[in-house]
């Protein structure tokens, strides 16, 4: 079994993903304002969820990388998620590894998720020693667009995910572009 690092950043800890954490991703998987931007919108199940958790343990295990559970530090809270994953649902970018995060909406505007994907991001070009990462979003989702910009993960490309039409947008960073950072 592969060990899932543990990160710790002023304000959060990002961890590996335990059985009590499943309430809290749910909650977070079942928020529409959340969800808006997320593959077709649809909310997500209680079953669901424990079928993501499931898989993230599972990714940690099969990639050596994956998504951390981020967890406030003065509080013990978990906020969501952030790291790494492989974006099957855009065959068009493939081979590659997308960052990516998603946060309890009482979590957002606080810089939570720029300061989680910053240790995400130098995780993945220092552990697993990835030479590029891109980052999805959905065209319109105007906050991710600007934790990517803060990360100095560039525009790259537009295109449609296959499975339902949704208008995304590409941005990727080398090691290169992150050292220079």
């Amino acid at each position: 079994m592969v060990s899932v690092a543990t990160l710790e950043t002023g304000r959060l800890i990002l961890r590996c993903w335990r059985d009590d954490d499943l309430d809290a991703l749910a909650a977070v998987n079942a928020d529409p304002e959340v969800m808006r931007y997320i593959m077709d919108g649809s909310v997500r199940t209680r079953d669901e969820s424990a079928e993501a958790l499931a898989k993230m343990r599972r990714d940690w295990r099969e990639q050596g990388f994956g998504l951390f559970a981020v967890e406030l530090r003065d509080s013990g809270e978990l906020a969501g998620w952030a790291g790494l994953a492989v974006p099957a649902f855009l065959p068009e970018v493939l081979p590659a590894v997308e960052i990516g995060w998603r946060l309890a909406r009482r979590f957002w505007g606080h810089g939570y998720a720029t300061e989680a994907a910053t240790a995400a991001l130098r995780f993945g070009f220092a552990d697993p020693g990835l030479d590029r990462i891109i980052s999805i979003r959905h065209e319109n989702n105007l906050r991710s667009a600007r934790v990517m910009e803060k990360l100095g993960i560039g525009y790259a490309f537009s295109t449609t995910v296959p499975s339902n039409q949704q208008p995304v947008a590409v941005h990727a960073i080398t090691r290169h572009q992150y050292e220079s950072h």
